[in-house]
């Protein structure tokens, strides 16, 4: 079966959090890398520092992947920039700092590929992380012929973006199984769908989702067969940190 949807106008195949394994997470290496490997689309995690910048993080705290410390709200950007972002990952990367929102579009944009923006807000920040990373996004894919897909575990978040950004295109992050009532939440926020975690996604949940018509993103998928299985079942794309065989491991499905 193709992995192509009428309502999944962006490729089937998506970078997790820029580059995979291959390069240190949410940084422009991780993204140039994710290019380089013949992705067409990338993931990235958005929130705000202390001062109001976007800027590129998974987690509340800078701890796990640079060099600093503390959380990410109560940092500005001038101290984010004295810190390393690259060296965790190995000494290739070493010195590479975290990049703002605006340089990962300009990035993005120039090497003609897309995206699946994460707003992943610092606890605490839902609402205030939703509309920036929305008004942003608007801002910055304002004129591209395909606009990036929002998504997050948030659902303030996601409320806070549909009230920025209408236009933008939203999916609800889902953690853990899919709960019965995930039907009325995506649509109570306007989502186009759900990505949901790979281990919950069951033949029978597959279905479900995709026979009331949301579109369906699957993470994280690191087997070829498995993602074979999930566009056999009608999936619409797997998100994947290698980057290395699931595109090549599974041929006539790659973008």
């Amino acid at each position: 079966m193709s992995p192509t949807h009428h309502a999944w106008p962006w490729p089937a195949f998506i970078a997790h959090r820029g580059g995979g394994r291959l390069a240190p997470e949410n940084t422009l290496a991780a993204i140039r890398t994710g290019a380089a490997a013949g992705f067409g689309m990338v993931e990235f995690d958005v929130k705000l520092s202390s001062d109001g910048m976007l800027f590129l993080l998974h987690d509340d705290t800078v701890d796990r992947t640079s060099d600093g410390r503390g959380l990410a709200s109560e940092l500005t950007w001038r101290a984010l920039g004295g810190m390393d972002f690259g060296g965790w990952h190995s000494p290739e990367f070493a010195g590479e700092p975290a990049p703002s929102l605006y340089a990962v579009a300009r990035c993005i944009r120039t090497h003609g590929i897309h995206c699946n923006i994460e707003i992943k807000p610092t606890t605490g920040h839902d609402a205030e992380t939703g509309a920036a990373v929305a008004r942003e996004a608007a801002r910055l894919w304002a004129d591209a012929t395909l606009p990036p897909l929002l998504s997050s575990f948030s659902e303030a978040a996601l409320e806070a973006a549909r009230t920025a950004a209408p236009g933008l295109p939203r999916a609800l992050l889902i953690e853990g199984p899919v709960p019965a009532d995930w039907r009325v939440r995506q649509q109570g926020l306007g989502c186009i769908g759900l990505n949901i975690d790979d281990q919950y996604a069951g033949e029978a949940v597959v279905r479900d989702i995709l026979d009331q018509g949301a579109t369906l993103a699957v993470w994280t998928v690191n087997d070829p067969a498995r993602a074979r299985t999930l566009f056999d079942w009608g999936c619409h794309a797997v998100f994947t940190d290698e980057l290395g065989h699931v595109r090549a491991g599974a041929p006539g499905l790659a973008e």
